[in-house]
């Protein structure tokens, strides 16, 4: 493999993952404002405007990178997450209690995806000079951060089930 393979691949891979940020971005938004769980709203504010920052970051290094932002691929990705509440959750018309689960499980999932895209630009930035390693392991942190505050909101929700 050429380093010119490597380089579209990891361009490509990069791609995709602000893709997907932006699907991400735009439930933590949604749920930030229709989650059931009252004390859960500020703390996914919080984390949707953070989730924003770190989307940030990916635009930087795409940047550096020299990759563009695929718009087509946004616009199928914001499709994708307006699809994507159409889920079975019990309910016809009606918020379901079962949906703040599913979607924090979803966010937690998110969450998960994204580390894993900072750890594998973590590990090319061991070679890949336009990548800051010190930034990319304050990103795997801060991910780690916005897990755990994700699944502290889990035992909320799942108590909304039993009434």
């Amino acid at each position: 493999m050429t380093d010119h393979d490597t380089d579209r691949f990891v361009r490509t891979y990069v791609q995709h993952h602000w893709v997907a940020s932006k699907g991400g971005l735009d439930a933590f938004r949604r749920c930030a404002r229709t989650l059931s769980v009252p004390q859960g709203r500020p703390v996914l504010a919080r984390l949707a405007a953070e989730v924003a920052q770190d989307r940030a970051s990916l635009r930087s290094m795409m940047r550096r990178l020299g990759v563009g932002t695929a718009p087509a691929w946004q616009a199928a990705a914001s499709v994708g997450e307006t699809l994507g509440r159409l889920k079975p959750n019990g309910t016809l018309i009606r918020r379901s209690p079962l949906t703040d689960v599913i979607e924090i499980e979803m966010l937690a999932t998110a969450v998960e995806a994204k580390k894993s895209g900072w750890l594998t630009l973590r590990r090319l930035a061991e070679t890949d000079t336009r990548l800051d390693a010190a930034e990319l392991d304050r990103l795997v942190e801060r991910a780690d951060a916005q897990r755990a505050e994700l699944e502290a909101l889990r035992p909320a929700a799942v108590d909304c089930l039993a009434g």
